[in-house]
């Protein structure tokens, strides 16, 4: 998670000194908690014949996953750290990784070149981005997807600043998984939940369904229960003329 380049030098820390070893961010749950739950929701929408690119992978947890249900899987991250990491962890090359800034429109028109048309899955990205780089990223993704590719985004909703705020405000101070997050200079934006929505019509892409679900975190309350933090997520493809 991380792929735009106003916080680069912040995702790039931050995937440098993250520790190895699964769960230790706290956003990266296993696959079975993540992409595997969004999987019923997009997988009727996504032609199974296009590439799919996981747009801000991240070490690549959840496009491993991607790669044994689409022909490709492609991840792509700002952070060189991050990418580093996802092959790694990918010894034997289910998936690929690559650099790139998804606001970059350069860089995603020579992805498009090399993938064609994809599915593009999002995972939590643009409510880290800077308000001014989100409508740059939607209309990459929208030249990504093509004609025939499909889009899922998954994004924090209004009402998860609550959870991240009394995981900041712990009296024993906020879980080492969250304070890396800060201590890197790394803080979600505050996004109104009808911002996404608009933003992919604005640029030519139709809303096909949409719901809640929770995004599972790798931290757990004091009682052992994993911390929960609210997202809504869409399907979109483009508007048909």
């Amino acid at each position: 998670m991380s792929a735009t380049s106003h916080n680069s030098t912040a995702w790039e820390g931050f995937w440098r000194d993250a520790p190895a070893g699964e769960g230790e961010v706290f956003w990266d749950a296993a696959p079975a908690l993540a992409v595997a739950r969004h999987l019923p929701f997009f997988a009727e929408h996504f032609d199974p014949a296009l590439p799919v690119v996981d747009l801000g992978c991240g070490n690549g947890t959840q496009t491993r996953f991607l790669a044994e249900h689409f022909p490709r899987a492609i991840g792509i991250d700002v952070s060189a750290s991050a990418i580093d990491r996802a092959r790694r962890e990918d010894p034997e090359g289910v998936a690929e990784f690559r650099q790139a800034d998804a606001a970059d429109a350069d860089q995603i028109r020579a992805l498009h070149d090399d993938v064609g048309d994809a599915n593009v899955y999002v995972r939590g990205v643009l409510h880290q981005c800077a308000p001014e780089e989100r409508p740059r990223i939607v209309a990459n993704i929208a030249h990504l997807l093509g004609k025939r590719g499909r889009l899922f985004l998954v994004e924090l909703s209004e009402d998860a600043k609550g959870v991240l705020m009394s995981l900041a405000q712990r009296p024993e101070g906020p879980p080492a998984k969250v304070r890396a997050i800060f201590s890197h200079g790394i803080a979600p934006a505050e996004m109104a939940d009808g911002v996404i929505p608009d933003l992919l019509a604005g640029h030519g892409l139709e809303t096909t369904g949409s719901g809640r679900l929770p995004l599972i975190t790798t931290e757990t309350r004091p009682d052992g229960t994993p911390v929960e933090i609210p997202t809504n997520w869409l399907v979109a493809r483009p508007r048909v003329a």
